[in-house]
């Protein structure tokens, strides 16, 4: 028998860039980005727009494509911007992942052109996907619109679409050529939206920064009544933390802890029970509402924390309990316990749940009891209505 051991190392680099009004001409951000990646010949970028994003900037094309004929020496439009449907659905279906390979054969976008996507986390997570499966790679630009995407999920690594009533079940890990937060796209964002973000810089910092926390909590009713200089500031320090983390030896999640994803185990089973009504960031939000009284129940997290944490929660204006969440199947048993045999199956292993010991410090455990979750939950409606 003979063998072959095959080893070789990539390195991945991306910046991530903080700014307003990207698509200004006297903006260079985005034209400095492209004429930085060593191409000697003007790049073809296609820009892909949520359509939510282009009704409420409904002057957005006519810009990119002002800026396009302005920076023409760095780079050109090889069609319109196109817009595609943004939210949930658009991971939900498979028609548009093939209109955009459809448009990558059409204009001739190779490995040294650009996709731009300019959106939502979802939209993002799909374009994302469609773009790294053409070519086996297309090269990505990322413009998140929304705080989810601006602090968590457009600066990863990670993009995905749902199939088999499951989130995320397809998907790949692809770092982006470089993310551009713009600030402006916030200032349109319903206050669901901007809310919905907030959850996740809220769940870096219960797990890994309690300095981090106590600033979200100081910050709570500003962030409610949508002050822009709070929300930049949680922003910026959600990203950094995300951003190392990721490049702190576990990129591509090849193993079964993903200490990121507290709060989500029930929080994407929630979201697939109310049929995506619920905006991810607010079922994350429950998620961690859920998974800490779980703690304090467990006798990890003192009462006295979980009171601060469900009243940060409350502050920056979540619902902490819906209906869904006390869901039975047909033979009585929580529909949202299903989820954690589905996050298990998600990481591929052991299953594996991040739970706070106290505000900053996270632990993993690998048994979840599905009696106390049941009795997490009652505390939750409870508290909900006051009667806690």
């Amino acid at each position: 028998m003979q063998s072959i051991l095959q080893q070789f190392q990539v390195t991945f680099r991306y910046p991530v860039h903080f700014t307003s009004g990207l698509f200004r001409t006297e903006n260079t951000l985005l034209s400095n980005v492209l004429g930085q990646d060593g191409n000697q010949s003007v790049r073809k970028v296609f820009f892909i727009i949520d359509s939510g994003v282009a009704q409420h900037h409904p002057g957005l094309a006519r810009q990119i494509r002002e800026y396009a004929q302005v920076h023409a020496g760095v780079f050109t439009l090889c069609a319109d911007p196109l817009v595609m449907p943004g939210g949930e659905a658009c991971k939900n279906d498979p028609a548009l992942v093939t209109q955009i390979g459809q448009a990558v054969n059409d204009y001739g976008i190779d490995r040294h052109s650009y996709i731009a996507a300019i959106g939502g986390g979802a939209l993002l997570d799909m374009v994302g996907f469609a773009a790294a499966i053409s070519h086996r790679g297309v090269r990505l630009i990322r413009i998140p619109t929304t705080v989810l995407a601006q602090n968590d999920s457009g600066v990863g690594v990670k993009n995905s679409v749902n199939a088999f009533n499951k989130k995320n079940f397809l998907g790949t890990f692809a770092p982006p050529f470089a993310v551009l937060n713009d600030s402006d796209f916030l200032t349109t964002l319903d206050d669901r939206d901007w809310r919905a973000g907030i959850s996740e810089a809220i769940k870096v910092a219960l797990i890994k920064d309690a300095a981090f926390f106590d600033r979200i909590r100081q910050d709570a009713p500003a962030l409610a009544a949508r002050d822009m200089p709070a929300m930049q500031y949680l922003i910026y320090r959600c990203a950094q933390m995300h951003l190392s983390h990721i490049a702190g030896g576990d990129p591509f999640e090849m193993g079964s802890s993903r200490p990121l994803d507290f709060g989500h185990w029930s929080a994407h089973k929630l979201e697939a029970i109310t049929h995506y009504q619920i905006r991810h960031g607010e079922a994350v939000a429950i998620g961690m509402a859920l998974d800490c009284v779980y703690a304090n129940l467990a006798g990890m997290l003192p009462n006295d924390e979980l009171q601060v944490i469900l009243q940060v929660l409350e502050t920056v204006g979540f619902p902490l309990y819906v209906p869904e969440l006390s869901a039975r199947n047909t033979v009585g048993e929580l529909v949202l316990v299903q989820g954690l045999h589905e996050f298990r199956e998600h990481l591929g292993g052991r299953l594996t749940i991040m739970l706070l010991e106290r505000i900053g410090k996270g632990v993993e455990v690998h048994e979840v009891n599905p009696q106390l979750v049941e009795q997490a939950i009652g505390r939750l409606e409870k508290y909900s209505l006051k009667v806690v």
